[in-house]
């Protein structure tokens, strides 16, 4: 089946998500700057995880223009990782109220690898659909930024019950990590129907 409806679905499912996150922000009741600091956890949480949210709505973008179609698994695989996806504004709320208290940090962390994990099931779904010879097999390869990613978040998962601003900080690592979009697939695609510009 085609693909078009579910990258229609998704890009407004993830705008929705973005539009959730922002209506978190309230707008002080005081008109001094002072007000503004009190915003500020609030504030700094909701820019990791609009970060978070923009590198998966472009990686997802560039994994979809490389394959021609869907299946029906690949729509549950999609959505398993929609769900986990619109967590997202919970617990960047929850952490952000709580000034980056342990709980809320962790539970951040764990829907961060959930994440990951649900991307990682949509790829493989896409990659037995299309064969392993497919230009989104050879761009993924091995994922070893995926792989490393998921030990960051782990690591970030432990070191906060004792620091949890340490594993905010690690959260944030990994943003920067991904923060320059994967050219893999652009890459790839351009060498597939270019082979001898290498």
């Amino acid at each position: 089946m085609g693909k078009g409806r579910l990258e229609a679905f998704s890009d407004g499912v993830i705008a929705i998500i973005i539009t959730i996150m922002v209506l978190e922000l309230k707008v002080p009741h005081d008109a001094s700057l002072e007000a503004l600091k009190h915003l500020a956890p609030v504030f700094l949480s909701y820019i990791l995880s609009f970060i978070y949210v923009g590198i998966y709505w472009n990686n997802h973008h560039h994994m979809l223009h490389a394959v021609k179609s869907v299946t029906g698994a690949t729509l549950w695989a999609n959505l398993f990782l929609l769900f986990w996806l619109s967590l997202i504004p919970f617990v960047t709320a929850w952490m952000g109220e709580n000034h980056f208290a342990k709980w809320p940090v962790i539970c951040y962390g764990a829907v961060l690898i959930m994440n990951a994990i649900a991307y990682t099931i949509l790829a493989k779904q896409l990659i037995n659909h299309h064969g392993e010879n497919s230009v989104l097999a050879h761009a993924i390869g091995s994922d070893t930024k995926g792989k490393i990613s998921v030990g960051i978040y782990a690591t970030a998962i432990a070191v906060s019950f004792i620091h949890p601003w340490l594993g905010f900080g690690l959260y944030f690592i990994v943003a920067c990590i991904w923060f320059i979009p994967d050219r893999r697939i652009e890459r790839t695609m351009r060498n597939d129907e270019h082979p001898f510009n290498n």
